[in-house]
C-alpha cells in the first residue's frame, strides 16, 4: 500500500450552513436492503479487511490527541466486530455496544466476541470478575444509522470506520447521531470520498454508461451537514491511499470485497464479453512501470463534538454564569 502525498484538513466554522435541498447529489440511490445482502456474509468481504483495520488505526491516532472518558461507545457500522477490541483497550471502563445493519455481520461478531472470551476465561477465570466490555447477548444491535435503536443522549462517544458512505442519506444520520450523543460527545467516523474507485469507475465507462460504483460524498458537504446538524467544531480531513496490484482478476475481487454496487440505478444485468473486454483493456491501460495496477480511496476523516443546549425544551434560552476564580 502507498500513501499519496495528498492531505487536506479542514475545520468546518460554526456560521457555515449547507447550500443544498436535502435531495441533493449528496444522498445516493442506495438500496439498503441490497446493502444488507451483500454484506449478509463476511466471508465475502473478508479480503477487504487490510484496509479497514489500516484505516482504524489512523483514527485510533487522531482519538489519542482528544481527552475524554466515555462510559458507553458505540461503533456505529461494527461489521465483525473486528473495532472492537482496540476500542476497549483504549476504554477500558466503558461500555462497549456495536451496531450494524446486517444480521450476518453481527452474528459473525457474536461469534468472535464469544471465542475470545471463552479463551480468556480458560486462562484467567480464577481471578476474572464482572465488568465492562463485549458481550455477544447484550451489545450488539441491529438497525438503521438513521434509526438507532437507543435513548437519547445515550453515549459518549460515537464511532464509525468505513460505514457511512453505504447509507443513502448521511444527512439525516448525522442529527440521529447527535440524539443519542450526550454533552460534550465526540463523534467521529471515516468513510470515502469521490475519487475513490476512480479507474474502474472510469473503465466501465468504456462499457456503457451505468453507474458501477457509489458517488461517494465530498468532505466539504459532509462538514456542511456537521454543522447543520447541531455538531460543535467539526473537523474534516482527507488523504489518498493507493493499493497496488498484480492483475485485473484480483482488483475487481477486491473490489467485490468492499461490497459490490447496491445502487437502485445499477445495471441488473451481466456485461457482455466484449464489453467487459474493453473494460479490462482500460484497466490495463493504468499499468505502471514497476508493472502493478493502481487502485485509488479517498479516505474522508471527521470529529465534532454534541455542544451544550442553547434552549431549553420550551425554547427559552439558557444563559451560563461561571463565578470568578478567587
Amino acid at each position: 500500500m502507498r500513501v499519496n502525498c495528498a492531505h487536506y484538513r479542514i475545520p468546518i466554522p460554526a456560521d457555515v450552513s449547507s447550500p443544498f435541498p436535502a435531495d441533493s447529489h449528496r444522498s445516493a440511490p442506495i438500496d439498503l436492503a441490497r446493502v444488507r445482502a451483500l454484506f449478509a456474509q463476511p466471508a465475502r468481504i473478508a479480503e477487504s479487511a487490510f484496509l479497514r483495520r489500516e484505516i482504524a488505526a489512523r483514527m485510533h491516532e487522531r482519538l489519542a490527541l482528544v481527552r475524554i472518558a466515555p462510559e458507553c461507545v458505540l461503533d456505529a457500522g461494527c461489521g465483525e466486530g473486528a473495532d472492537g477490541p482496540a476500542l476497549q483497550k483504549r476504554f477500558p471502563d466503558a461500555m462497549l455496544l456495536g451496531l450494524d445493519a446486517s444480521p450476518g455481520m453481527l452474528l459473525a461478531a457474536g461469534r468472535h466476541q464469544g471465542a475470545a472470551q471463552s479463551a480468556v476465561r480458560r486462562l484467567l477465570q480464577p481471578w476474572l470478575a464482572a465488568g465492562p466490555g463485549w458481550d455477544a447477548g447484550a451489545r450488539l444491535l441491529c438497525g438503521n444509522f438513521s434509526q438507532l435503536p437507543l435513548a437519547a443522549e445515550a453515549v459518549d462517544v460515537v464511532w464509525s470506520n468505513l460505514a457511512l458512505h453505504w447509507h443513502p442519506q448521511p444527512d439525516q444520520v448525522f442529527p440521529e447521531w447527535r440524539r443519542v450523543l450526550r454533552t460534550d460527545g465526540l463523534l467521529m467516523f471515516s468513510c470515502f470520498g469521490p475519487d475513490t474507485f476512480k479507474e474502474v469507475r472510469a473503465a466501465f465507462l468504456q462499457a456503457d454508461a451505468m453507474p458501477h460504483a457509489l458517488p461517494f460524498v465530498d468532505m466539504h458537504d459532509f462538514g456542511d451537514m456537521l454543522v447543520n446538524a447541531g455538531f460543535s467544531t467539526p473537523v474534516m480531513d482527507m488523504e489518498v491511499l493507493t493499493v497496488t496490484y498484480a492483475s485485473v482478476d484480483k482488483l475487481m475481487a477486491d473490489m467485490r470485497a468492499w461490497g459490490g454496487n447496491p445502487l437502485d440505478t445499477r445495471r441488473r444485468g451481466l456485461l457482455g464479453r466484449h464489453a467487459w473486454q474493453r473494460v479490462r483493456q482500460a484497466l490495463e491501460r493504468n499499468r505502471r512501470p514497476d508493472g502493478t495496477l493502481p487502485l485509488t480511496f479517498e479516505v474522508v476523516y471527521g470529529h465534532a463534538f454534541r455542544p451544550a443546549p442553547r434552549r431549553t425544551v420550551d425554547g427559552e434560552a439558557i444563559v451560563r454564569f461561571s463565578p470568578p476564580r478567587k
